[in-house]
């Protein structure tokens, strides 16, 4: 990033306007980050942090005090989903290193969430003492960041803090993936004494390879019979999913999504035809796409959930695999061709090729089937799933943990795309609560619907504590089987380490001062605390889902087969 000549009381905004002072270093930060639309931040303050969260509660942004780091990362993460960037601030070390699991998984699925860490002051460190919360050395957390973050920077020298600053953000934005940002205490009120203007970042396209590409392309799909779309989640990330229904509408190209990519696409589009997962997913889906003769890959990661445990059979020779960080066409590679750039061309190009009828069982239906609860029925995971189906409606966003909560989620038609969040990729056991505070945070007036099972909810469902201090109303429900469901099925056997502690779910709405609990052991019980707790807009409601051990929806059993051999 280079500087211009304004005045050293000047800055600029990324429009290149001069404010009328030069601002320090944590104002400087601040301002970016709402520059990026950013109205909220996450995390947990300490002593090493405290001069920059003062700042952060003077400011326009609202500073949301979570329970745990690793929450307030989740809970980033998923505002960032819906959002489009995210910021979590925590102390040095424990704070830092807390958070890592949840950056972790931001990285692996694509998240661009912004971490500001507080360190200690570039002063303390003379002679390089043992103060508290440091491992090592000073660069020990810098480091680990570095190893989970597309960028990472340290705040140590004014002269280059801004463009570092700016550097970070703007890798966010482009790869949208975590940064890390590290801020010694002693910098925050710092004033540099450099002029600084913010450039934006141009990406260029190579005109002849994009134009080569999409040659390539339009002659495959112009030789198909039996075309189709696989769209993943960067088409979400990248705010691709109006490109592509104009592709797929305008050439007439059936859509499947992957796990990861679920609600990519509304669920109820005409050309949707459902979740790709191999072996793992519906036979008629399966069949669907790898009888595909050009399948056209957009965004898409090829992880062993996404492949169904590698059971994907899908040709190399038969596929255009379109990524923001490649296109391969058969066995051609193009470089630095972006996504956006691709589909803008193929839309441009209007491709021609055979139209493919939607067969009418993967068809989907406008209409809602009816619930018929056997009313004294024990409840089961597959009838549950049934029930909320009925409820989903537009403004319902869908926030599934992992496990048994997200395979027998993959049965619920969402009715507008990227209304479906789960770390379907990296699968960190306790997303969804500190997620559902995220979404919340972002979009507050959905409906937000959490499905957590009984594990997953012992690790971060107190995260509840901080959406009920603020007044929000999502339903959560809890899956209780007496454990960790899917390891049962993945290696059989009643095995102790399987086992945890009974809570009382329904109990906690009173300890915690706010919300309402519902228990429900029979499909008449769920049927009634559904329809109480949607139409509570006041309040939090929890569901208390009383499950048999060893019920799994058939999602699950298909994972199942697949990968116990390998447990």
């Amino acid at each position: 990033m280079s500087r211009t000549g304004i005045s050293h009381d000047e800055s600029c905004d990324p429009t290149g306007m001069a404010r009328s002072k030069q601002p320090s270093i944590g104002e400087y930060l601040i301002q970016r980050i709402r520059d990026y639309g950013v109205r909220h931040v996450f995390g947990i303050p300490g002593d090493y942090v405290l001069s920059f969260y003062t700042l952060l509660e003077k400011s326009p942004i609202s500073v949301i005090g979570c329970t745990r780091e690793d929450c307030a990362g989740f809970a980033a993460d998923s505002y960032a989903r819906i959002h489009g960037l995210g910021v979590v601030c925590v102390t040095y070390c424990v704070g830092g290193l807390s958070v890592c699991n949840s950056i972790a998984g931001a990285y692996a699925e694509k998240s661009p969430v912004v971490v500001i860490s507080g360190s200690p002051g570039l002063n303390e460190r003379v002679n390089n003492p043992l103060l508290h919360h440091k491992v090592r050395d000073f660069r020990t957390q810098f480091e680990v960041f570095e190893k989970i973050c597309v960028a990472a920077a340290e705040l140590s020298d004014p002269v280059d803090a801004f463009r570092d600053i700016d550097a970070a953000l703007d890798a966010a934005v482009r790869f949208k993936r975590p940064v890390y940002i590290e801020l010694p205490r002693d910098m925050v009120n710092i004033v540099p004494h450099v002029a600084h203007r913010y450039h934006p970042l141009e990406v260029s396209c190579d005109r002849r390879v994009l134009d080569e590409a999409v040659d390539e392309t339009v002659c495959l799909l112009a030789n198909a019979q039996r075309p189709v779309i696989l769209a993943g989640v960067e088409l979400h990330r990248f705010g691709l999913q109006g490109r592509l229904m104009r592709l797929a509408e305008q050439a007439r190209i059936p859509i499947a999504a992957t796990l990861l990519g679920k609600s990519v696409v509304r669920e109820t589009h005409p050309l949707y035809v459902g979740i790709y997962e191999g072996a793992m997913g519906r036979d008629d889906v399966t069949r669907f796409v790898e009888e595909s003769d050009c399948v056209l890959v957009l965004g898409a990661f090829m992880t062993d959930i996404n492949l169904g445990i590698y059971t994907a059979n899908l040709d190399p020779g038969r596929c255009i695999y379109a990524t923001s960080e490649q296109l391969r066409i058969h066995h051609h590679n193009y470089q630095g061709v972006a996504l956006g750039d691709f589909l803008d061309e193929l839309i441009r190009r209007r491709p021609k090729q055979a139209a493919r009828d939607v067969p009418a069982a993967l068809r989907p239906s406008s209409e809602r089937i009816p619930f018929e609860a056997c009313r004294e029925q024990p409840l089961t995971i597959r009838r549950m799933i049934a029930c909320v189906n009925e409820r989903l409606d537009e403004e319902t966003i869908v926030i599934a943990d992992i496990g048994d909560a997200l395979f027998a989620a993959t049965e619920l038609v969402t009715q507008e795309h990227t209304d479906f969040i789960s770390p379907a990729y990296y699968t960190s056991m306790g997303f969804s609560v500190p997620a559902g505070l995220g979404a919340l945070v972002a979009r507050p007036h959905s409906r937000v619907l959490i499905l957590c099972g009984d594990g997953a909810f012992q690790m971060t469902g107190m995260e509840l504590s901080t959406i009920v201090r603020r007044g929000l109303s999502p339903i959560v429900i809890v899956l209780d089987n007496h454990g960790y469901g899917t390891e049962r099925v993945l290696h059989s056997g009643d095995w102790a380490f399987n086992e945890i502690h009974p809570w009382r779910y329904a109990e906690l709405p009173h300890l915690l001062g706010g919300g309402r609990g519902h228990v429900a052991r029979t499909e008449g019980e769920f049927l009634e605390a559904i329809a109480q707790a949607w139409d509570d807009r006041s309040q939090m409601n929890l569901i208390h889902v009383h499950l048999e051990p060893h019920d799994c929806s058939e999602s699950l059993k298909r994972l199942a087969d697949r990968l116990a051999h390998r447990v």
